[in-house]
C-alpha cells in the first residue's frame, strides 16, 4: 500500500520539479533577453553622447573661428580708421594755422581800419568844432524838434477844424439836457449803520464766547463792528449787496428778539430773498423810467444790483438811468438813433454789478454781458467804449458826453475834503511837471487845470502839443471822475515907460 503512494508523490516531485525548472530556463532566457536589450540602449547612448559632444565641439570651433576672423576684421578696420583720423588731425591743424594766420591779418586790417576811421573822426571834429557825442545828440534835437513841430501843426489843424465844426452844436445839446433835467444826490459808503432799541441788544448779538456774531458774519460774509457808539452796530463790507442783506437780517432779528444760530441763518435766508426780489423790481423801475424795453431778466436782475452801488457818492442805478435820459435828449438833437442811445445809457455801468467778481475794467466786462444776454452790438459797442477814445460810432460818443455830464454836474458827486485837495494838488503837480510850465492852476473843483507857460520856451503850435501831452499824462496817471479840461494860455507882454 505504500508503494503506490510513494509511486504518486514521487511522479509529484518530478512534475513539480520538471515545472520548477522549464520556470527556471525561461527566466533565464527573459534575463538574458533584459541584459541583451539594456547593453544595446547603452551602446546606443554612448554612440548618440559621443556623436551629440562631436556636433557641440564642431559647432564650437566653428563660432571660435568666425569670432576670430570678426575680432581680425574689427581689428583692421579699427587700424584703418586710426590712420584716417591721423590723416584728417594733421588736416585740421594745417587748416588751423591758416585760419590763425588770417585772423592776424584780420586784426591788423581792423587796427588800420579803426585808425582810419579815428582819423576821420577827429578831422570832422575839427572841421565841424562838435564832438562825436555833440554831433549825434544835435541830429536827434534837430530830427526831434522838425516831428515834434510837425505834428503840433497837424494837431493844431485838426482840433481847431473840430472845434469850429462841433463846439456850437455840442454846447447846444449839453445845456439842452442838463436844463430837463434833475437827479437827487446821494452819499457813498462802504458801511450801514444799524440801530439798536438798546444797549443790550449789543451783548445778546455778540452771543455766548462770540458765537452769534461769528454766525452772522461767516452767513452774510461782512464785519461786523460792535463799539462805543450808543444803540447802533456798524456794518462794514465792499459789497454793498452782502451789506443790505446783513442789514435787513440785523433788522428782522432785533424785532423777532431770539438771536442764536440757527435762527441767524433762517433771517439771513429771508434777508437774502427780500434783497433779491428789491433788485429785481429796481431793475424794473429803471427800465421802465428809461424806456429801455426787451431786456432779459438777467439783465434786469443785474441793473437792479446797481441800486446798493455808489461812485463818489452817486448812486449808479440813478445815474445810469440820469445818463439814458441825457443820452436819448442828445440823440435826439444830434439825430442819432435814440433807442441805441437810451439803452448805451442805461447800461453803461453794467460791469459794475460783477466787477468784483470778474477780471477785467467794467466797460469791458458790460460789453461781454450784453453779447451774451442778445443786446445789439451797437449798444454793446457804447458799452464798451464810454472810457476810451477810439469810438466806432456816434452814439457811442453820446453815451460817454452823456456819462461825463451826470457825472460832471455840480453837486451829483462829492468827496472828502482830503482827497479832494489832493486830487487838485496832483493836477497842478502833473501839469507843472512839463518843461516850459510857469505856473499851473485846477479850479472849478478839478475839473479844469489852466497852465501859464513861457512865451521864449514855448510857441502857439507847441502850445497846442502841450495841452495834448498834460492830458494823456493825467489820463494816465491819475484817478479822477467824469473829465478834466486842460487850457494852456500862453502870454507875452510888452511894457515901456514914456517920461
Amino acid at each position: 500500500m505504500s508503494n503506490p503512494i510513494s509511486r504518486a508523490l514521487e511522479g509529484f516531485l518530478a512534475l513539480v520539479t520538471g515545472g520548477l525548472a522549464k520556470r527556471l530556463d525561461a527566466a533565464k532566457q527573459d534575463a538574458e533577453l533584459i541584459i541583451k536589450e539594456a547593453e544595446e540602449k547603452q551602446s546606443q547612448l554612448l554612440k548618440e553622447s559621443r556623436d551629440e559632444a562631436h556636433r557641440t565641439r564642431s559647432a564650437a570651433e566653428g563660432e571660435y573661428r568666425e569670432r576670430r576672423t570678426e575680432a581680425q576684421r574689427v581689428e583692421r578696420r579699427l587700424g584703418q580708421k586710426e590712420d584716417n583720423l591721423d590723416r584728417k588731425l594733421e588736416g585740421v591743424e594745417k587748416r588751423e594755422k591758416g585760419i590763425r594766420d588770417r585772423e592776424d591779418a584780420l586784426d591788423a586790417t581792423r587796427a588800420e581800419i579803426g585808425e582810419a576811421k579815428q582819423q576821420q573822426v577827429t578831422e570832422l571834429e575839427r572841421v565841424s568844432e562838435l564832438s562825436k557825442e555833440a554831433a549825434l545828440a544835435e541830429l536827434f534835437r534837430s530830427v526831434e524838434n522838425e516831428l515834434e513841430l510837425e505834428a503840433a501843426k497837424k494837431i493844431y489843424e485838426i482840433e481847431q477844424r473840430i472845434k469850429d465844426d462841433a463846439d456850437m452844436q455840442a454846447r447846444k445839446a449839453i445845456a439842452l439836457a442838463i436844463q430837463r433835467l434833475t437827479s437827487d444826490v446821494v452819499s457813498e459808503t462802504t458801511v450801514s449803520v444799524v440801530p439798536l432799541p438798546s444797549d443790550d441788544k449789543k451783548g445778546r448779538l455778540i452771543g455766548r464766547e462770540g458765537r452769534n456774531i461769528r454766525a452772522l458774519e461767516h452767513a452774510t460774509g461782512v464785519d461786523l463792528i460792535i463799539d462805543d457808539t450808543p444803540e447802533a452796530v456798524t456794518i462794514s463790507g465792499y459789497d454793498p449787496v452782502r451789506r443790505e442783506v446783513c442789514r435787513t437780517a440785523l433788522s428782522k432779528l432785533m424785532l423777532d428778539g431770539r438771536i442764536h444760530p440757527a435762527r441767524i441763518e433762517d433771517m439771513v435766508k429771508k434777508a437774502q430773498q427780500e434783497v433779491e426780489e428789491n433788485i429785481r423790481k429796481a431793475g424794473e423801475a429803471a427800465v421802465i423810467e428809461s424806456g429801455v424795453p426787451g431786456l432779459s431778466r438777467e439783465v434786469v436782475e443785474l441793473l437792479g444790483r446797481l441800486k446798493y452801488r455808489y461812485s463818489y457818492g452817486q448812486n449808479v442805478l440813478k445815474h445810469s438811468v440820469e445818463v439814458a435820459h441825457i443820452a436819448g435828449i442828445m440823440a435826439s438833437e444830434a439825430g442819432a438813433n435814440i433807442q441805441v442811445c437810451k439803452a448805451g445809457g442805461l447800461l453803461h455801468d453794467l460791469g459794475k454789478a460783477v466787477s468784483h467778481e470778474v477780471e477785467g475794467g467794467h466797460a469791458e466786462i458790460g460789453g461781454e454781458i450784453a453779447r451774451k444776454y442778445g443786446i445789439g452790438p451797437q449798444i454793446a459797442s457804447a458799452i464798451e467804449d464810454h472810457h476810451e477814445e477810439d469810438r466806432v460810432n456816434v452814439e457811442a460818443f453820446i453815451v460817454a458826453a452823456a456819462d461825463a455830464i451826470s457825472g460832471g454836474r455840480p453837486g451829483a458827486r462829492r468827496d472828502t475834503v482830503h482827497m479832494y485837495v489832493k486830487r487838485l494838488q496832483d493836477l497842478e503837480a502833473c501839469a507843472s511837471s512839463f518843461d516850459g510850465v510857469e505856473k499851473s492852476f485846477a479850479i472849478q473843483a478839478g475839473r479844469e487845470v489852466r497852465i501859464l507857460v513861457k512865451p521864449d520856451r514855448v510857441d502857439d503850435i507847441h502850445a497846442a502839443k502841450l495841452a495834448h501831452d498834460i492830458s494823456r499824462k493825467i489820463q494816465d496817471t491819475l484817478i479822477y471822475p467824469g473829465q478834466i479840461k486842460v487850457t494852456v494860455i500862453r502870454e507875452t507882454r510888452s511894457v515901456d515907460y514914456a517920461k
